[in-house]
């Protein structure tokens, strides 16, 4: 079977740890996927979706919030600043988030910068629980 070690850590703790067959994130660059004997790399990661298909073919996805993907000899860290596995987002938790983030757009005096990259991560959530 060809898999490797795949691990999703955060400032709290792992998210995920486990053997995969794949691995897909959200590089700053644009998406990518890691499968096996992947050549060795650090790279970037922006808000965005994970999905992992581990080693019995079950899909898992997490929503990250940013971070560094670290590929070194079939193991595969993924350090993100926030990480939430799509069975354990919060809906109305991600929705009034969406909101308020929306509301911090439309007002100018607000940091569009943190107000859009908080929309962004808000909409994330949102995505990846299926909602």
């Amino acid at each position: 079977m060809n898999v490797f070690q795949a691990q999703i850590l955060t400032p709290d703790g792992p998210v995920f740890d486990g053997k995969v067959e794949s691995i897909r994130v959200p590089g700053s660059e644009g998406d990518f996927q890691v499968l096996i004997n992947h050549a060795n790399l650090m790279s970037s990661l922006d808000v965005g979706p994970v999905t992992i298909v581990d080693a019995t073919g079950k899909v898992q996805k997490f929503a990250i919030s940013g971070g560094m993907l670290d590929v070194n000899n079939n193991v595969v860290s993924l350090f993100a600043e926030a990480a939430e596995s799509s069975n354990v987002i919060n809906i109305e938790r991600a929705r009034a988030s969406k909101e308020r983030a929306e509301q911090r757009v439309r007002d100018s005096s607000m940091d569009q910068v943190r107000a859009q990259t908080s929309l962004k991560r808000a909409v994330n959530r949102l995505k990846i629980a299926g909602r």
